[in-house]
């Protein structure tokens, strides 16, 4: 690290859990995020800020004016314009320093399994079940730690599934492909600063993965945002589940 990064990084460095050697993992560290909204914003925001070296920023769809009230690493100027574009924009303002890539296309299998092999953690900010389930095959296929967060109304969740680790549980362990309800912040509604805390989560769980330390894997944090309540719950592997037992 030159002495610009070292002051950036400063008070990161100054972390007994980060140090000189975390951070330097951490800017050595290639990061891949899906869904550019508002989980997607404060994750890359808090990310680039923080020193991940590599970035790559995926989503097909472009800015509109509903969406700027809760995806905030957008502004009134980039409506109209790529999602990705727009956000890789203003996390460089943040930081320069880092290199970001975007991917302006859906991503499905096999291109998506490619793109995720060639990053160290993924951030599934997705909006929608099947998108999720097809991003949990390929890091189970791959052995790539997955941070899933998910948003809707007043409520979050956010958990680890850390797929190099045998043990360790997947999405498809948690919800089946059959029955489950679609919903979506368009239909449903959305809170803001709800995105703003899941988000802040998931950005925070990516720092402790690339550096070592213990995470939220085997537990799923629920928020229910109305009473600013919290629930922990345990998560185990499901011997019968057709991706990852």
């Amino acid at each position: 690290m030159n002495d610009k990064q070292l002051l950036r990084y400063s008070r990161q460095i100054l972390l007994d859990e980060i140090s000189i050697s975390g951070q330097q993992k951490l800017l050595d560290a290639r990061v891949l995020i899906i869904g550019m909204g508002g989980l997607g914003s404060p994750v890359a925001l808090y990310l680039a800020a923080a020193g991940i070296g590599h970035l790559t920023f995926a989503d097909f769809d472009k800015v509109e004016l509903s969406n700027l009230q809760r995806q905030i690493i957008h502004s009134t100027q980039s409506i109209g314009s790529p999602k990705v574009e727009s956000a890789k924009q203003t996390a460089l303002q943040i930081n320069p320093g880092v290199e970001i890539h975007t991917i302006n296309k859906e991503l499905h299998t096999p291109s998506l399994q490619k793109v995720i092999r060639q990053h160290d953690v993924v951030i599934d900010c997705s909006d929608n079940f099947a998108t999720r389930f097809q991003i949990n095959q390929a890091c189970v296929d791959e052995k790539k730690p997955l941070v899933s967060g998910a948003v809707i109304r007043m409520e979050g969740q956010v958990t680890v599934f850390d797929n190099r680790q045998s043990h360790s549980p997947c999405y498809r362990c948690l919800y089946t492909e059959e029955g489950e309800l679609e919903e979506n912040c368009s239909n449903n509604g959305i809170l803001a600063p709800i995105a703003g805390i899941i988000g802040s989560i998931q950005a925070t769980e990516t720092i402790k993965i690339i550096s070592g330390l213990p995470t939220l894997e085997g537990r799923l944090l629920l928020l229910d945002g109305k009473y600013m309540e919290w629930r922990n719950i345990k998560l185990k592997k499901d011997p019968c589940c057709p991706v990852c037992s």
